[in-house]
C-alpha cells in the first residue's frame, strides 16, 4: 500500500474497545422507556454509528424519543461509561511508530469531540494526535462523511492520495469514499466481515499487527 502522510483513525472499535461503557449506557437509556436489556451483547450494533440513528433504527424510537434517550445515555456515559473502555493491545506502539515515521495522525469519530478528547487523555493517547474531529453535543455534525470532511479541513495542503481513513464500520469506509480518500477497514472491531467487505475498503486488517504492516510496511 502507498505510504500515507495523513492518517485518520476512528476511535470506538479501532483504537479502543468501548463495549462495556457504550452497552451499559444504552441499556441505562432504554430503561427509561421500559425496555429491559438482559443481554448487553445485543447492544453492540450501537458501537460506531451515530446514536440518534441507532435508537430509531434498532429500537424503533421516534425522533423525539431518540433525543430523550440520548440525554439519558449521556447521564451514564459522561461520568462512568466513557472510562469503561480499554485500548486495544498494540495500538500505543503503532501510534508511536507512525509518529516516528513522521506521519500526521488525527482522530475522526462520530462520538462528540469533548468525550473523545477525554477518553484519549485518560488512556494516554492524546499526545499522538494532531487533532480530534468529532460530532458536537447538538449532533449537528454526526454523519461520518461530515466528520471526515472536518478532519481534512485542517490539512487542506495534503493531497487526497496521501490520506487514509482507518475504521471498523462501513460508515468509515463510505465516509472516506465520499471525501475522495482511501480507507482501511479493521476486522477486530465491531463491523462484521460481511459488512466491511461489502463496503469495499482499499485494504482490510484482521489484527493490529496487520494494520501496522499496512501502514508502515
Amino acid at each position: 500500500m502507498t505510504p500515507h502522510q495523513l492518517i485518520l483513525f476512528d476511535l470506538d472499535g479501532t483504537l479502543t474497545d468501548p463495549k462495556p461503557g457504550i452497552t451499559r449506557s444504552v441499556a441505562f437509556a432504554l430503561a427509561h422507556f421500559g425496555i429491559t436489556v438482559d443481554d448487553l451483547d445485543s447492544l453492540t450494533p450501537y458501537i460506531g454509528p451515530p446514536l440518534l440513528e441507532s435508537f430509531e433504527r434498532i429500537h424503533g424510537l421516534d425522533a423525539m424519543q431518540a433525543w430523550e434517550a440520548l440525554g439519558h445515555y449521556r447521564v451514564y456515559f459522561a461520568e462512568t461509561g466513557l472510562y469503561e473502555n480499554a485500548v486495544y493491545p498494540g495500538i500505543p506502539e503503532l501510534l508511536a511508530a507512525l509518529l516516528a515515521a513522521r506521519r500526521t495522525l488525527v482522530v475522526a469519530t462520530s462520538k462528540p469531540a469533548v468525550y473523545a478528547s477525554r477518553i484519549l487523555a485518560h488512556f494516554g493517547l492524546a499526545s499522538y494526535f494532531a487533532a480530534v474531529a468529532g460530532s458536537d453535543l447538538a449532533q449537528s455534525r454526526a454523519a461520518k462523511d461530515l466528520i471526515i470532511a472536518d478532519a481534512l479541513a485542517g490539512h487542506a495542503e495534503t493531497p487526497c492520495e496521501s490520506v487514509v481513513m482507518v475504521g471498523d464500520r462501513e460508515h468509515d469506509i463510505h465516509g472516506a469514499r465520499e471525501n475522495g480518500i482511501a480507507a482501511i477497514a479493521v476486522a477486530y472491531g465491531y463491523g462484521s466481515l460481511d459488512e466491511l467487505t461489502a463496503a469495499q475498503p482499499a485494504a482490510l486488517a484482521h489484527t493490529v499487527e496487520e494494520l501496522h504492516a499496512l501502514l508502515l510496511g
